[in-house]
């Protein structure tokens, strides 16, 4: 194994193992709130869970920069972290409380700045296309090869993100505008999936674009 698998088994041996403390964590927190589909209210813990959040993105940004040697690998390490982590946050969860019973079950998926919401697949998908895409630019960048991102592929990408961002966070976004952030009774409207994979394409067609090596 070649030092960027050793550096990769390591970096998801991490991920992996943060995800099962996350999630039971997050297990504790549903049993103790009586959280469920139809009651999601944190409460007083709502700080709390702000700053774990916060938390969980020092470390992961902390092991990609650990794992790197350059600026561009160290976050792509970290990227791959936090995909990562997300996806086997919900296999972790699904093993041990049985959630979400599927992949179109709705979660709370952010705190910071206002609530996000999404069904469970949304951010996987993200996470999935976050894990390949890493892989590929530190691949590539291992043999010498530069990536080609664009002005205008970046600003492509960008516009996805944006777009997705606005997805997760409309609900949210127009109860603050409205005036009424009642984030205990606050509940999404139906998913925008039309928006949502617009915007993963966005963001996935031009970064496999500049990730892609056309060596053979």
């Amino acid at each position: 194994m070649g030092n960027i698998g050793k550096q990769f088994l390591w970096v998801s041996l991490y991920a992996v193992a943060m995800a099962l403390l996350e999630a039971v964590a997050v297990a504790y927190l549903r049993a103790l709130l009586r959280i469920n589909d139809s009651h999601v209210a944190l409460g007083t813990y709502i700080p709390m869970e702000i700053g774990r959040e916060v938390a969980t993105i020092v470390m992961l940004v902390a092991v990609g920069w650990l794992a790197g040697r350059r600026r561009g690998d160290r976050w792509a390490y970290g990227l791959f972290a936090f995909g990562l982590w997300d996806i086997w946050y919900y296999i972790w969860l699904k093993v041990l409380i049985d959630w979400p019973k599927t992949l179109l079950n709705w979660d709370i998926l952010f705190l910071i700045p206002v609530r996000w919401w999404g069904p469970v697949l949304s951010p996987v998908l993200i996470a999935m296309l976050i894990c390949l895409i890493t892989v590929l630019a530190v691949v590539r960048w291992e043999r010498g090869e530069s990536l080609q991102f664009t002005p205008a592929r970046i600003g492509v990408i960008s516009l996805g993100g944006l777009l997705a961002l606005y997805v997760f966070m409309s609900d949210s976004l127009h109860a603050l505008w409205q005036g009424c952030p009642d984030w205990d009774t606050l509940r999404p409207a139906p998913f925008q999936w039309p928006l949502f994979l617009l915007a993963l394409g966005l963001m996935a067609v031009p970064s496999l674009m500049a990730t892609w090596s056309r060596r053979k």
